[in-house]
């Protein structure tokens, strides 16, 4: 498969030939065209005519009908979407399986809002009338990453197209014949009017992504990935003012408190760490135990990390696939081998090599005993099979310790007690807090981040705010 920009309606075969490479084998997957600020200009270009000539925005039905329209396209097209969503990503099957129906759910759910949205009108005094209509913002920068490269991209575009605005896309080029797929899926829309969707493939640098941020036609940007991106889209679109979702790194501690169920936490953490080998943004990377448990616990991961069966994604059985590729197992790994300097490994993660490993970006988890918060291991986002244990003897201290990173993603606590539950979730400084369970996540419930973890919210009915501007028409009719 080769991933082509679309533009304008138009499939467009333009720029060097790169390949994608599948993590679990090392070798190509597919090929993209790269793209450049040329092509970025015309895609914005395309995006600006149809917002501004098109009734698109003023269309709230048609706009319903077509993100139905994409949600039976992907349900249609779902089975070539998780092969190579296994193939570039790499990830386990039954995770990119949740993945197309999570962009499913997610088009829908939006189709519903897109009929729902209104404004008000407040009479201020006899005669004095003040409107207020929720307009679409306009032309939407969406940059997706590669490690949910479909579901990452309908939780922005759904709620961009349900508020109606237009989008040009920036895919992760590690996943661009996923997005190829995702394209075509809206290009086989009935009523999609051209340029409404427009998709131009990374170049060899960040020349797209930088182009999307600092043009004047862009009004808002729609960004997931890291924190030092993030910092980085921001500094290019603060020449122009543009409204930007930022959802960015997070380093989610699990709470573990005196009175938890382990027969409940353990399963959790477990699963709450590993989805797309640890390659996620809210994963469990920090779990603080009340002191009584710390050995117990620290045995029990230890168990379940090490019976997991590593494989490719594309086996049924495996429970942890490679990560994106080589350069970044071998970084999570030097990261693993730094800690060890300062903190005792208590399960040492490794490259796997030979056999099905051959070619693949593999390695084992790892738990380190973390003596301290101002260890790097505990603050920095490592994007891997690997978690922290801290220990803490009050609730107070385990809220400390919890807040004590420039991340606030989300957080997860684990205890029989109603009131340590309430408690600790209101004094996390994070977006997400879930009880006695991890990583619960649906079209229905906004997710977001404090602090250096970004600022906006997707999902939800709060997914649309992003995308729409408030404007206010005052009339006087004299009486």
């Amino acid at each position: 498969m080769v991933a082509k920009h679309l533009i304008d309606g138009n499939w467009v075969a333009h720029g060097t030939l790169k390949d994608t490479i599948n993590p679990a084998s090392g070798e190509p997957a597919g090929q993209y065209h790269l793209g450049d600020s040329g092509l970025v200009e015309e895609a914005i270009g395309a995006a600006r005519q149809a917002f501004e000539l098109e009734t698109w925005s003023m269309r709230p039905r048609l706009r319903a009908e077509v993100l139905l329209d994409f949600a039976a396209q992907l349900e249609r097209n779902a089975e070539e979407l998780v092969e190579v969503i296994i193939k570039e990503n790499g990830k386990i099957r039954r995770e990119a399986i949740g993945e197309v129906h999570a962009c499913v759910s997610e088009a829908r759910y939006y189709a519903g809002l897109a009929r729902t949205i209104s404004g008000r009108v407040q009479e201020t005094d006899a005669g004095k009338l003040s409107i207020f209509l929720r307009e679409p913002v306009g032309v939407v920068g969406i940059i997706v990453p590669w490690n949910a490269p479909a579901a990452l991209l309908v939780r922005s575009i759904a709620p961009a197209l349900a508020a109606g605005c237009v989008v040009v896309i920036k895919p992760a080029p590690q996943t661009s014949n996923v997005n190829h797929l995702m394209m075509a899926c809206l290009q086989a829309c009935k009523g999609l009017p051209k340029g409404v969707v427009n998709s131009v493939n990374n170049d060899e640098g960040s020349v797209v992504g930088q182009a999307i941020a600092a043009s004047e036609n862009v009004d808002c940007i729609s960004f997931t990935g890291s924190s030092a991106a993030g910092k980085s889209i921001m500094a290019g679109a603060a020449g122009t003012l543009k409204r930007l979702s930022l959802e960015l790194g997070g380093k989610a501690p699990a709470l573990v408190f005196a009175d938890a169920d382990l027969s409940t936490a353990v399963p959790e953490i477990v699963h709450g760490s590993i989805p797309i080998s640890g390659q996620m943004c809210m994963a469990v990377s920090r779990v603080l135990v009340h002191r009584q448990h710390y050995d117990e616990l620290a045995d029990k991961l230890a168990h379940a990390f090490g019976s997991l069966v590593i494989g490719p994604g594309s086996d049924p059985a495996t429970h942890l696939a490679p990560l994106i590729d080589v350069a970044n197992r071998d970084r999570v790994l030097q990261v693993v081998e730094d800690a060890g300097r300062q903190s005792e490994i208590l399960l040492r993660g490794q490259a796997l090599e030979g056999g099905k490993f051959s070619g693949g970006a593999y390695c084992s988890p790892s738990i380190i005993a973390a003596g301290s918060t101002d260890l790097s291991i505990v603050q920095e986002e490592i994007f891997g099979p690997v978690i922290t244990l801290e220990t803490f003897t009050s609730e107070a201290e385990a809220i400390n310790k919890a807040n004590a990173t420039r991340y606030g993603l989300a957080a997860s606590v684990y205890t029989q007690s109603l009131r340590t539950a309430q408690l600790a979730s209101r004094r996390l400084k994070a977006g997400t807090v879930w009880i006695n369970s991890h990583l619960r996540i649906g079209a229905e419930t906004e997710t977001g981040g404090y602090r250096q973890s970004g600022f906006g919210r997707l999902h939800g009915p709060g997914g649309l705010d992003d995308f729409l501007e408030m404007k206010h028409i005052y009339q006087e009719i004299r009486l």
